[in-house]
Parts: structure tokens; sequence; C-alpha cells
């Protein structure tokens, strides 16, 4: 049953990898486009909205997913363009609001694989979801509770 969960584990994060790199790239190519209008300097533009300074290099080489909330706000002020076109959305319109949520594993709330693995069980339709959680609670038994004896009188 372990080696079943790790294997379906394993196929839901080379999907959401799958799924968010497609994204990414062409997240990378509009914000290398913007750089190249701007002739804005990576590092220059990383350190402008207040993120590491390698932070823009290593969202065009692939290797950081986009970032979401206030980052990907102040990106995108810095490259003079709108959220909506640096998702790849037409620039007048409303940016989806997960979008503008801040990630939870940034927050410190969850571990990335933790995220990863929500994600894509986001992802799931109803049926699917029922499946792996059924596996999940199979492999992890309830904590057993502890009796509380009565404390004696002095």
């Amino acid at each position: 049953m372990g080696e079943r969960f790790c294997k379906l584990y394993a196929a839901l994060l080379e999907s959401e990898v799958a799924m968010d790199s497609d994204s990414a790239a062409d997240v990378a190519e509009r914000v290398q486009g913007r750089l190249d209008r701007l002739g804005l300097a990576q590092d220059e533009a990383a350190r402008a909205a207040g993120l590491p300074a390698n932070f823009v290099g290593r969202l065009l080489d692939g290797t950081l997913l986009p970032p979401r909330g206030k980052r990907l706000i102040k990106l995108a002020e810095v490259l003079a363009t709108s959220v909506s076109y640096l998702i790849g959305l037409d620039p007048d319109s409303p940016v989806p609001a997960e979008y503008l949520e801040e990630d939870q594993g940034t927050l410190g709330l969850l571990a990335g694989d933790e995220e990863a693995l929500l994600r894509a069980y986001r992802r799931l339709d109803v049926s699917s979801r029922a499946a792996l959680l059924q596996i999940v609670q199979k492999m992890t038994p309830e904590p057993e509770m502890h009796e509380r004896k009565p404390r004696k009188a002095k």
C-alpha cells in the first residue's frame, strides 16, 4: 500500500510541475520582454521589487515558479505592466484571486512538498479526491487516545 501511495504522490507532483512549468515559461518570456523593453538588468528589477537579487534570473531560467501575491504585484510594478499581462491575461482583465493570495509556503504555513500536494489534490475530481483520502487514511492510523486516570484527592 505504501509503495502505491508513493507512486501516486510522485505522479501528482510531476503533473503539478508540468502544469506550473508551462505557465512559468510563459511568465518568464513576458518578464524577459519587459526587461528588454525597459533596459533593466535582472538583478536591478529584482532589487527594485524588494526581491532577492537572483530572483528574476531564477524565474527566467525556470528554477523558480512565478511569484504570487505581493511579490507578483511588485514585480509587475517594476516592469511597468499589469499582473494580468504577466500571467498571460488581457492586460485589462481582472486578476484571478488565487494569483493575488500569498503562497502558503511563503508564509511558512506549509512545506513546499505539502503545498505541491495540496495544489495537485485541488485539481482532482471528487471521486479521485475520495479515493486518495481513503488511501491516506489507511496509511496513517488514528493516534491512540490515552485515557486519563482520575487524580487522587490529597
